[in-house]
């Protein structure tokens, strides 16, 4: 074993906490955050990746018990128990450089080549990083597969062979290619050649050559040049064949020893053409052939071109045993789809596959009764395709968890997943009936199939909306209930008894919209199923978008011919049209007036063009639809009427999308022009108008956002434009955060609780989560310049969360790093607020506390004053000496240190707050500068500042009238706009206690009543300066639109 294995640490040893940074060591650490990263979001995880790379996985045996799988994630590896239902147990840390190419499970190790600029092998155990493989210094090549056998390491590149020592992960040495072809990445070992390997090659060959001395020692050439390059190579359990799969379908078995091909079979695709056989595995726990499956001699075949696995007899001269048709997803428009690789577990009935539409499978072969098709075992995938919307559920809704874990998530591949964000195992695609069935009904199962499996799900979702008010939860309805009926099966007796029987168990609480389909579809949360209802559009066009009621009992769908419908879940019937349908006389009375006024569409209330958003208000009193016509119209959710309609056909052109914020009753609406326009819809009015960048130059001036989302608090909005994902502060109507993204956005959404931002990107089939780091950190809501959006644009960073969350681990450091950029925005401003204009009414510093308690300084005393006279003490216990015990001196001793304490208690108290004061006043009433009697008197308490009022004279030894000047130093302090609570407290202690002296001293009479002069003028202006203001917000916020 290397050595550098011991210098792995133990699962179960301690960790190390990590060191706290002093303010030196924080300032000295802290990093500038990057140009286009995000300051208010930091990247935390990918959910939904199991396999989607076209990496094959790696399997070991664990003990006697059970298997461990690892797939390729992109640059981090994640490995799977089979025990334990494919359960997610490690996920490799830290990421490699460049994307990972090859893995090999070996001993307790996981080996992973990765491509890039720098190419290596990284050495993984348990998750952690343990070790790396040594390679050349010359430039070199990302490797293919990587094998170990005996005490060798082989890594196979496109034109070399790279070999390191088993023992030391040494670098031993490098074989060059025959010029003029390529290894194909495919590798086979077999037992009975020592030292030796059999590598692929892009002519058809397959060459042996033995990595002790570098030599070449045989070439197995094909049957025939046209069978293509060689795709996979696989031993036999008999000593001295291996199978060779070719990129023409065909696969021969051959002895390596002479040269013989001993059985030749076709195992691609008649419909699919040439499908190159890219994986193949002998089953070894010798049952599975034969009439009733006693017999060994199984072999399976897959291909990248489809996803079906073939199974195939090898005795009496080989036979195709049967098809597992469907085992993944075939490659299509919008997924890669097909095998990536099958794997018999060694001495077992059970075969793994992972697929390239981000699954992975185990499957078991039954004995009784004997069927050589495999069942499926466990699985665990994800997302086949691009995601096109998001949706958390609601976390105040039965059945919702209040952390809002839960993530809605639709794809491209016709399929719709509830991710956990708190275990993985939680998460579900759900069920859509049963598809294989229905396949095997339609033929398409049979032999070759005449269509894809994926063809019998619904179209890929458009739209998502929900409400788990009604949700049933995870009981079953009782019965069997067929799924998306049409309104005929509806209004039959079936679909009575559905509608009754769902009033006690709950009924459907997601609605979805599909492409290319006048259908919206009900689905069941809580049971992970289709539901019963698919509500047709009036007007059979197809339906755009959609919107679920508060209550859940009412969904609404919008069509592409401007249609509006509204349907009750429970029983899947139609209950409402927007606007109502005519009766006779009222489409007789409107089409004689149309004739005489030569009226529009739209002056008849009809929408024309797509319906692009719904949404229902808190109360169910109105529905807000936005068309691409730029039309916004508000309509009475009971009747049907119109109420109130936004015309911005003119200005904003199309509208794309339509987003509520119920708490708020605000509605964000993405507009052709590149602006989200947000409006109450209580008032109707438009309130802000949020653009990224306002310059024509920019690139993002007019870029339409395809996807918004509020923070719960309704603050923040999240727009998604292109490659961008931009934060606005809707207070203050500015941009606050840009940050950029790999690849497009297609899909965004904020967590229930504020915690997570979710996004989707085309290049990924996974959801990036993020974290809000304002909830930990203080983060500047500081506005970006055109300029800066500019530079952020052109800069090209991007920043995207990782399946193994290794960028959250320091999620704490980044807290503490603040960016240059950053730092003027946290300084604390100074307690000196003459910077700010003097014709503005200032607060002061002082803590709130002060002022306040001065005024309520009667009441906390007397609220504080005992309410029974002090007990005399217990006697004290026996065991405790009394003052006549103790030693001769304590006593004297502890009364002496009483006097010196209650002297030292009055000399404090003679040194009173009156003294500073009245020398303060002395001075202030020489020189006409009360600065330092106001400093002075705002650092007193409020009880030591209650002693200086009340000691204040009306004529003290220096013949300076001290209430006279007290008075003349609030005045000054009114006039300078300056510590305006302050002046009025000291103002009322002072009338509280010296109301006496105002009224027979008539030079302090007269000082108060100038004081009550400068007051009512900066009153009269201050209420002034507030109507104009009130004003001009009313005048600018009256009818505009």
């Amino acid at each position: 074993m290397p050595a550098i294995y011991d210098t792995a640490p133990s699962p179960d040893a301690r960790v190390s906490k990590r060191a706290r940074l002093t303010s030196t060591n924080a300032v000295q650490q802290r990093n500038r955050r990057p140009l286009g990263a995000s300051k208010l979001f930091a990247p935390y995880r990918t959910v939904g990746l199991v396999s989607p790379s076209n990496v094959p996985f790696t399997s070991i045996p664990l003990g006697k018990t059970t298997f461990q799988i690892t797939t390729s994630v992109g640059t981090s590896l994640q490995t799977y128990d089979l025990r334990r239902g494919l359960n997610l147990v490690f996920i490799t840390r830290p990421q490699t450089p460049g994307p990972i190419t090859a893995t090999l499970a070996w001993k307790d190790c996981v080996f992973a080549a990765f491509g890039g600029a720098s190419p290596g092998v990284w050495i993984f155990k348990r998750g952690k990083k343990v070790g790396e493989l040594a390679f050349p210094d010359v430039e070199t090549e990302h490797i293919k597969a990587l094998r170990i056998f005996g005490s060798w390491i082989v890594g196979v590149c496109d034109s070399e062979i790279r070999i390191w020592k088993a023992t030391t992960l040494q670098f031993y040495t490098s074989i060059q290619c025959m010029p003029g072809s390529h290894f194909t990445g495919a590798v086979a070992i077999v037992p009975t050649l020592l030292n030796k390997i059999i590598l692929g090659k892009d002519d058809g060959s397959a060459e042996i050559w033995n990595v002790a001395t570098g030599k070449l020692v045989y070439t197995l050439l094909p049957e025939s040049i046209d069978v293509g390059a060689v795709t996979g190579l696989e031993p036999a359990p008999a000593l001295g064949l291996v199978a060779i799969g070719f990129a023409n379908g065909s696969v021969v078995i051959k002895d390596v020893c002479t040269d013989e091909t001993v059985m030749q079979f076709y195992a691609g695709s008649d419909t699919h053409g040439a499908t190159p056989i890219t994986s193949i595995s002998f089953r070894t726990d010798g049952l599975g052939a034969g009439e009733d499956g006693r017999k060994p001699g199984v072999m399976a075949t897959a291909s990248h071109a489809t996803g079906d696995i073939t199974i195939w007899d090898l005795n009496n001269g080989g036979r195709r045993a049967g098809v597992l048709r469907g085992a993944h997803t075939s490659p299509s428009k919008y997924s890669t789809g097909g095998v990536g690789k099958i794997e018999f577990l060694p001495g077992q009935a059970i075969m793994v596959s992972s697929g390239l539409d981000n699954h992975l499978k185990s499957w078991i072969f039954d004995e009784t009764p004997f069927n050589p098709i495999p069942r499926p075992l466990h699985s665990r995938g994800g997302h086949g395709a691009s995601i096109t919307s998001l949706h958390f559920l609601p976390s105040a809704s039965d059945g919702s968890d209040m952390s809002g874990k839960w993530l809605l998530a639709s794809s491209r591949d016709r399929s719709l997943w509830g991710w956990s964000l708190r275990r993985d195992g939680q998460s579900s695609e759900l069920s859509q009936g049963a598809i294989k069935k229905k396949a095997r009904k339609s033929g398409i199962m049979s032999s070759e199939g005449r269509d894809h499996i994926e063809g019998l799900k619904a179209p890929p979702i458009t739209a998502v909306a929900c409400s788990l008010n009604r949700d049933g939860g995870m009981g079953a309805l009782p019965g069997k209930l067929p799924i998306w009926q049409t309104p005929a099966q509806i209004k039959s007796q079936r679909g009575a008894r559905d509608a009754e029987a769902s009033g006690t168990t709950g009924w459907e609480s997601v609605v979805t919209t599909h492409e290319g389909d006048h259908r919206a579809r009900t689905w069941f949360w809580g049971r992970k199923r289709a539901g019963r209802w698919a509500l047709e559009t009036s007007d059979a066009l197809e339906a755009k978008s959609v919107a679920v009621s508060p209550c859940g009992t009412f969904a609404v769908v919008g069509s592409a011919g401007g249609a509006i419908d509204a349907f009750n879940l429970q029983s899947g019937m139609h209950r409402q049209r927007f606007p109502p349908r005519l009766t006779a006389q009222q489409a007789k009375q409107l089409k004689l007036k149309v004739a005489q006024e030569g009226l529009s569409g739209h002056d008849i209330d009809m929408e024309h063009g797509p319906v692009t958003g719904l949404a229902v208000d808190n109360l169910n009193r109105t529905l807000i639809s936005a068309g691409a016509d730029g039309r916004v119209k508000f309509w009475d959710f009971r009747s049907g009427s119109l109420q109130h309609e936004l015309d911005w056909s003119n200005t904003a052109g199309s509208i794309s999308l339509l987003k509520l914020h119920r708490t708020s009753e605000l509605a964000a609406l993405s507009c052709g022009d590149g602006s989200i326009r947000v409006i109450d819809v209580t008032s109707r009015k438009v309130v802000r108008e949020l653009r990224i960048s306002r310059k024509s130059t920019s690139s993002l001036s007019n870029v339409v956002m395809s996807d918004l989302s509020f923070s719960p608090d309704g603050r923040y909005i999240t727009a998604a434009a292109a490659e961008f994902v931009a934060i606005f502060d809707l207070p203050t109507g500015h941009l606050i955060d840009l940050f950029r993204l790999p690849s497009r956005c297609t899909a965004l959404c904020f967590s229930p609780t504020g915690e997570y931002l979710a996004t989707s990107t085309e290049s990924s089939v996974g959801v990036d989560i993020w974290t809000n780091r304002s909830l930990f950190t203080h983060v500047p809501a500081k506005h970006l310049t055109d300029d800066e959006v500019a530079a952020i644009v052109t800069a090209g960073e991007v920043s995207a969360p990782t399946a193994s969350g290794e960028v959250a681990v320091n999620i704490i450091n980044m807290s503490e790093s603040i960016s240059d950029d950053d730092e003027d925005d946290l300084a604390l401003p100074e307690d000196d607020t003459d910077s700010i204009a003097a014709d503005l009414t200032r607060l002061s510093l002082v803590p709130r506390s002060r002022w306040q308690n001065l005024v309520f300084l009667d009441s906390v005393r007397a609220r504080n004053r005992p309410t029974e006279p002090p007990k005399k003490p217990e006697k004290a216990p026996f065991f405790l000496p009394s003052v006549a015990d103790l030693p001769d001196g304590t006593s004297e001793a502890t009364d002496a240190a009483t006097l010196e304490a209650e002297r030292s208690r009055i000399m404090k108290l003679s040194r009173s707050p009156r003294d500073g004061t009245a020398a303060l006043l002395l001075s202030a009433s020489q020189s006409q500068d009360y600065a330092s009697l106001i400093a002075h008197v705002q650092t007193l308490s409020p009880s030591a500042a209650d002693i200086a009022i009340r000691s204040l004279s009306r004529s003290s030894s220096d013949g300076v009238n001290e209430c006279v000047e007290f008075v003349r130093m609030l005045t000054f302090l009114l006039r300078s706009r300056r510590a305006f609570e302050l002046g009025q407290a000291w103002m009322g202690v002072f009338l509280r206690v010296h109301g006496d002296v105002v009224v027979q001293d008539a030079e302090v009479a007269s000082e108060v009543r100038e004081w009550r002069d400068v007051l009512e003028k900066e009153k009269g202006r201050i209420g002034n300066s507030v109507g104009y203001v009130a004003g001009m917000v009313t005048y600018l916020g009256a009818g505009r639109v």
